[in-house]
Parts: C-alpha cells; structure tokens; sequence
C-alpha cells in the first residue's frame, strides 16, 4: 500500500503535525525524511528495513557511503540521514538530562528562586522515568500569597507530554511549614491529575536553607 492511499490520520506527516513527533514510531520518523519509498515498498517499510539492518544506534553512526547502497536509497536520502543526526549531536551534546528522584534534588535546582521575595510556583515536567523535561514558572504571587489554578498546571503539562509533575514554590518568611492555603492547593492540583491522569508525585516548599516534602511528610 502506497502511503497516499492510507488513512490521513496514519500517514506519517500528518500524525506529526497532529499529534508531534513523539507519538511517531522510529520508522515513521524516518519515513518523514526520506519522502518516498523504493520500488514495490513504499516509506515506512524501506524506514523500517534499514532500522533493521542498522540496528540499535547503528543508523545514528551510519555514514554516507555505507547508506546510499542500502535498499536504493540513493546520496541525497543517505546524506540527509547522516546531516539530521549530525545536526542532533551537535545540538544536544552539552544538554544533561536532569534525574529529579528527591526533595534534595529539587531544592538543589531552584537555586534561582529561593531567596525571592514574591512566591514563585514552579513545574517540573517529568517523564515516566523522572527525567525533567521542561521546568517551568506558572504563577508569580504576592510575598504570603500565590493562588495557582490547575489549568495553569496541567495545560502545559498535557502539551508537554508529562506522565507526572512535581509541584513546587518558595516561602519568603523563611519557613517552610505548609500553609492552610499550601494544603488545599496541594489537593485541589493533585485531584486534578487524578482525572487527566497525570500524577502529581509531589509539591515541595523552598526556603534559603531548607525545604518541606508533602510526600515525606505524607501529606499527598
């Protein structure tokens, strides 16, 4: 079957820009790139035979020469092979996924708002495995008030692709016991990722010199 003749919505390109590009498989992925199939094959099997044949990180070392005799494709398709990869190292060799597995490493990571004199709320987006991926502040409040609303937590949770977060916001008195209003916050957002089931693993409040975990302290 000839890509065009699929359904749109599993044709590669257009489950990219539907739903992005990690909702695709690594075949479709490569589909993207190289456009057309071979004779009698179309796209997304040629992408998936040369993943085959290029095994685990072999495609990412693969070189020009090695690939444009593979399966027809040809110099330019195996030199847009070698570029995207090229292009990827280059991009994300100075980037070091963050692993946040406790209240420590949290604390550690909001350096640039504990001393602040205004509540910052702050999200981190996390995989399944507990690697950040984005950090973000939603809310700014007053110097005892920050009232968050979940949908400026889990709206970008959701575009973001986050099986779980980690909710956290400074106290600028300097004391990191849970208000009333920190409570309550605390249940609203993780009833919330209940029902979008996006579990919220915990909310930590930052100070200077110290923090309060609501998971240590069994509070979620």
């Amino acid at each position: 079957m000839k890509i065009k003749d699929l359904p749109k919505v599993d044709r590669p390109r257009e489950k990219l820009e539907k739903y992005g590009p990690e909702r695709l498989s690594d075949s479709e992925l490569l589909a993207i790139l190289l456009r057309t199939g071979s004779e009698g094959i179309n796209v997304v099997e040629l992408s998936g035979k040369i993943l085959r044949k290029f095994s685990g990180a072999g495609l990412a070392k693969a070189s020009v020469k090695e690939l444009k005799n593979t399966f027809g494709l040809g110099s330019a398709k195996a030199s847009e092979i070698v570029a995207c990869f090229e292009l990827g190292r280059r991009h994300l060799q100075n980037k070091k996924s963050i692993l946040l597995l406790s209240p420590q490493d949290v604390w550690n990571e909001l350096k640039d708002i504990r001393d602040n004199k205004k509540e910052h709320f702050v999200i981190f987006f996390l995989d399944s495995r507990n690697q950040e991926i984005k950090r973000e502040v939603v809310s700014v409040g007053s110097l005892n008030t920050n009232l968050v609303h979940p949908r400026e937590v889990f709206e970008p949770a959701v575009r973001h692709l986050a099986a779980q977060v980690i909710i956290a916001h400074n106290h600028p008195s300097e004391d990191p016991e849970p208000s009333e209003e920190d409570l309550a916050t605390t249940k609203q957002l993780t009833e919330a990722g209940l029902i979008l089931g996006i579990e919220v693993i915990d909310h930590i409040i930052v100070t200077r010199n110290s923090y309060f975990s609501f998971k240590d302290g069994n509070l979620i």
